[in-house]
């Protein structure tokens, strides 16, 4: 109960601050959070916003799947080898900070105004951080690990599977957290550029309208969203890295 109560806190924190705001500043500009919710159960129901929906999670799907599968080995290669690191570090470094959102104009002329430039924007978003986590976890492998399966005489695939993957998911569940927060910030920038369908079209397009009900009921949407994606990685988390749960439970 004591579990029960702690989760649904914030949630209950937040719509009384919401009713706050809404009473203060005026429904014409802040709706209650009552009249957003009936209006979000409206259009799933009409099926409206859930087009929208699916356009927006294709897109960062798509770019989550490929930053993984290029990313990880990078940084895997990168950690294991000092030689890759030293050359393809500074790469990284170099690109890392720039704000992506600076990339959107040169993926426009390259890929053009549909859904690749918007996809290779998001994917630039998380390759990056994937590389550096994967890397750091490679690192972060104790001596005494490698000593074990050096004695034992394992395969690069072995050791792959059996130390390598176990050692960086921590990491990578991590980057995959922020990354997405970051992915969807962007997400929403990026959709309101030759497109019609994506959250962040929808909630533009509302407030355009002055339908601010609406905007807020997209708003709300994009925040489910986001909550459904990191929810769905912490159970990932969860069955992956079992060893992360025992420690939390029996760890003080």
């Amino acid at each position: 109960m004591n579990k029960f109560l702690i989760k649904i806190f914030p949630i209950i924190f937040i719509h009384i601050v919401w009713y706050m705001l809404s009473f203060q500043v005026g429904v014409n500009l802040i709706p209650r959070p009552d009249m957003v919710w009936g209006r979000l159960c409206n259009l799933l129901l009409n099926g409206t916003i859930l087009l929208h929906i699916g356009f927006s999670l294709l897109r960062i799907v798509v770019a989550i799947g490929l930053a993984l599968v290029i990313g990880v080995p990078l940084g895997i290669l990168s950690g294991a080898n000092k030689k890759i690191d030293g050359w393809f570090s500074p790469i990284v470094y170099l690109l890392y900070p720039i704000p992506k959102i600076a990339f959107l104009p040169v993926f426009i002329v390259l890929f053009g105004l549909g859904d690749i430039s918007k996809i290779m924007l998001l994917f630039t978003v998380l390759v990056f951080q994937l590389v550096l986590a994967a890397r750091d976890g490679m690192k972060q492998i104790p001596i005494e690990y490698h000593r074990v399966v050096n004695v034992l005489k394992l395969s690069k695939k072995d050791k792959l599977i059996k130390l390598y993957l176990p050692s960086v998911l921590p990491s990578l569940f991590n980057s995959l957290r922020i990354g997405i927060g970051i992915s969807l910030a962007v997400l929403f920038f990026c959709e309101n550029y030759a497109t019609t369908y994506g959250i962040g079209y929808f909630v533009m397009n509302n407030w355009m309208m002055v339908d601010y009900v609406g905007m807020f009921a997209g708003i709300l949407a994009l925040a489910l969203l986001a909550f459904g994606l990191i929810s769905y990685i912490d159970l990932l988390e969860n069955k992956y890295c079992k060893w992360l749960t025992f420690e939390k439970k029996y760890v003080v």
